[in-house]
């Protein structure tokens, strides 16, 4: 965690205020019959000076949340990532309505910065299409949760990462609005001996807030895009430290069988059964 509670609690909060967008006048080329709303949005500082992937996802449940009736949670998202986002410039978000049903409303957003070149257009750095459903009864049934021990008793990533004199080092272990706890070893700084093809974190915000359904939501979405690579460099028996690497997310989906408050620990249980290399 970090130095002190109000710092925590300042951190908590700034997530929140990154997911509050500010309403638009829908723009130009992106522009269709379906468009229903448009925002804006900031970025928070990366160390290496790029965007965050889960930050552009959480803003974009937030933007097509926002043209639903709250009775509508979101269940599910498939998103693209076609562009890496520049900190320096606002990202803007347009929303599509794709359908509104008797229980369901799909949502179409396109989140789009100024190109990077004088005379590059408006370019799409990300794309994602999200379902939302009204609550209804039904069948259920659940796969039991797998052991795991109490996350209040592992080691958070600032103790893990204390004393590397490193940028993001240091930003991991003190700046990060998600508390995380490795179950299975840390792989920071160095591979995991075993190998394995698997691996558990336990993960809440950083202090506590008070938001609505929505903003867990886009939350959920923000937390689950940092150790999505972890699988893949344990079952390889590399680590984040291993020379060379180079690693981006393409795509992500994500399905709320449930909708969960991010200020409780949520388990996320992580599989690698295939990597994909390319060139972008």
């Amino acid at each position: 965690m970090t130095s002190s509670h109000t710092d925590s609690s300042k951190i908590a909060a700034g997530l929140v205020d990154l997911l509050d967008l500010r309403e638009i006048a829908p723009f130009g080329e992106f522009s269709t019959p379906a468009t229903v709303a448009a925002y804006q949005g900031e970025s928070s500082p990366q160390p290496g000076g790029h965007v965050f992937g889960g930050q552009v996802m959480g803003q974009a449940v937030t933007a097509v949340g926002r043209t639903v009736s709250p009775e509508r949670r979101i269940h599910s998202m498939y998103s693209y990532f076609l562009a890496p986002g520049d900190p320096s410039h606002p990202i803007r978000f347009q929303v599509d309505a794709l359908r509104d049903g008797g229980s369901f409303s799909v949502r179409r957003v396109l989140a789009t910065q100024p190109g990077r070149e004088a005379d590059e257009e408006e370019r799409t750095i990300l794309a994602m299409t999200a379902s939302f459903q009204e609550n209804q009864d039904g069948l259920e049934h659940q796969e039991r949760a797998p052991e795991a021990p109490d996350p209040e008793g592992l080691p958070t990533t600032a103790e893990v990462l204390a004393g590397i004199d490193h940028p993001v080092a240091r930003y991991w272990g003190t700046q990060r609005p998600i508390d995380i706890r490795h179950v299975t070893d840390p792989i920071y700084l160095r591979p995991d001996a075993a190998s394995g093809e698997s691996q558990m974190v336990w993960m809440r915000m950083l202090a506590p807030i008070e938001a609505e359904p929505l903003t867990h939501d886009a939350i959920l979405a923000f937390a689950s895009d940092y150790t999505p690579f972890e699988p893949i460099l344990r079952r390889q028996g590399l680590s984040w430290m291993t020379p060379g690497l180079r690693m981006a997310t393409i795509n992500h989906a994500i399905w709320w069988h449930k909708h969960v408050d991010t200020n409780d620990w949520l388990l996320y249980v992580q599989r690698s059964p295939l990597p994909t290399a390319g060139a972008g």
